[in-house]
């Protein structure tokens, strides 16, 4: 009870600390701004204005509870002779190569669309950037449908920023079952099985995983229960999870790119033997790279390596150079060292090792 009390603590201490982060950072916490004056309303406040025969729709209060990757994503749709002529996104939270990439893609088909086809007309989500392309799509269709009056103020909430598909059914299915199935089953077999769809489903198909990114965001936005079901559930896994003696569990069983060194790894006989010492070195300078990149952040000096966790190399189209670089380093390294990243470098794994080791 002593150690699970004080497991408690190291979580509520790290919770206050990315409560920091994210208020340092984005100036908000669970989507309520705190930089934003009270202003009163005024019929100058309309979200629609009429520019040369245009109706021009800004979304800002209308879909701010849609919510991306990062927060809500504002619009400026523009409305000429029954069709959208210009849709303009408006500064948002979301992370700027993903966002861009699912911005150029959405928006130029709902360019021409007719006001009368909005409603029912389906455009698929940005591989890799599902969330900011969900949230694109439902605030196009909520502007519109307020442009032209359909949207009846009690059915604000049933906007569908949430849709059921194939693709969310499959990530979650993966995550459910390296959730509990490892709970039960002991079978090596189920094992490589396991990892391999980690890697090719949440980690190179949807991009789904654990990092600093998600954390500060969902603090500083808050979080969309429905759309982030898989993320929640990964969520317990690496928190909830240790209380009851399974420590690292979505490391072993659930991150994509702890699974994909893992695999590597196991291709291959041979490893380098490493020392205890070194061993512990390694340990001291991952714990050490974890308090700098915390100081930092909370200094409000570089929030922009975050943008550099390797995790990012599964979305290769959006991935910086370096990273992907740094990932094949690491993937390399993996072969005769046992999950070198994992083990001594990700911020991300050390955040889950001392909030689960109560003797750190």
């Amino acid at each position: 009870m002593y150690q699970r009390i004080r497991m408690l603590v190291r979580l509520l201490t790290c919770f206050l600390i990315l409560t920091g982060v994210a208020v340092q950072r984005n100036g908000s916490i669970f989507g309520h701004d705190l930089n934003a004056p009270e202003v009163e309303a005024t019929n100058d406040s309309s979200p629609l204005t009429r520019v040369d025969g245009a109706v021009v729709v800004n979304t800002s209060s209308i879909a701010k509870d849609i919510r991306g990757f990062g927060g809500s994503v504002p619009l400026e749709i523009t409305i000429k002779d029954g069709a959208i002529a210009n849709i303009e996104p408006l500064k948002n939270s979301e992370t700027e190569d993903f966002f861009k990439r699912a911005s150029s893609a959405i928006i130029p088909q709902w360019l021409g669309t007719s006001v009368n086809d909005v409603s029912a007309k389906h455009v698929d989500a940005v591989s890799g950037a599902t969330l900011s392309s969900n949230a694109l799509n439902a605030t196009i269709q909520e502007g519109v449908a307020y442009a032209n009056g359909f949207m009846q103020e009690s059915d604000k909430e049933s906007v569908p920023d949430f849709e059921f598909t194939w693709k969310f059914a499959v990530v979650l299915l993966v995550v459910v079952c390296a959730a509990l199935l490892p709970l039960f089953v002991k079978n090596k077999y189920y094992r490589f099985s396991q990892l391999a769809l980690n890697v090719v489903v949440l980690g190179f198909w949807s991009g789904t995983f654990l990092s600093y990114e998600l954390f500060i965001n969902y603090i500083a936005n808050g979080v969309n229960v429905w759309q982030s079901l898989a993320v929640l559930l990964m969520l317990v896994t690496a928190f909830v999870y240790p209380y009851f003696g399974k420590s690292s569990h979505y490391c072993t069983w659930l991150c994509p790119l702890g699974s994909i060194q893992e695999l590597c790894g196991k291709s291959v006989r041979y490893k380098l033997k490493l020392s205890s010492k070194a061993v512990k070195g390694l340990n001291v300078f991952q714990e050490c790279l974890w308090f700098a990149l915390i100081f930092i952040m909370m200094a409000g000096i570089w929030f922009d390596w975050i943008d550099y966790e390797l995790f990012k190399a599964f979305i290769f189209k959006s991935a910086s150079i370096g990273v992907l670089i740094a990932a094949a380093v690491v993937v390399l390294l993996s072969f005769v060292v046992q999950r070198p990243y994992c083990r001594f470098v990700c911020p991300t794994g050390c955040l889950f090792k001392i909030t689960q080791n109560p003797d750190k």
